[in-house]
């Protein structure tokens, strides 16, 4: 585990605003407006990761290079959070369907196994104990827009 990574909340909001390039004053007004949710120490001060470092430079840009609003601003970082959470949904969802196929498969080489033995005829001593029940199939259906 990387004890220091992006996510680590490590800079005093001191050393963030000169990172960012902001005033302590502007970083604050972001975390009440909730653009930017730095860790908070036992007595509650405020600590950036690089992560908020990042973000507090990209809310600059879109304030003052694209002149959005902090609401316009807040609404896009949502919209950005949300599709994050459901590309990670996408992906635990392919490799549910993935896991399942590989099954599925192995199901069918089983299957395919023991109806070669039943066609042979009895087996072993015993005179043969596997007795068909009945047919089964399985389909497997794919959406024809899906890209997996």
């Amino acid at each position: 585990m990387d004890h220091f990574g992006d996510d680590t909340p490590v800079y005093v909001i001191s050393v963030a605003a000169q990172l960012s390039g902001l005033h302590p004053q502007t970083l604050r007004t972001y975390d009440r407006l909730g653009l930017v949710c730095p860790g908070r120490t036992a007595g509650r001060g405020r600590r950036y990761s690089m992560r908020d470092i990042v973000m507090l430079r990209e809310i600059q840009r879109l304030s003052q290079d694209e002149g959005i609003n902090l609401a316009g601003i807040k609404h896009i970082l949502e919209l950005q959070r949300d599709n994050d959470r459901l590309r990670d949904e996408l992906a635990r969802l392919r490799a549910a369907v993935e896991e399942l196929s590989n099954e599925l498969e192995s199901t069918r080489a089983v299957a395919a196994r023991l109806a070669a033995q039943l066609r042979r005829g009895p087996a072993g001593p015993a005179g043969g104990d596997l007795v068909p029940i009945r047919r089964t199939s399985v389909v497997l259906w794919r959406d024809r827009n899906s890209q997996s």
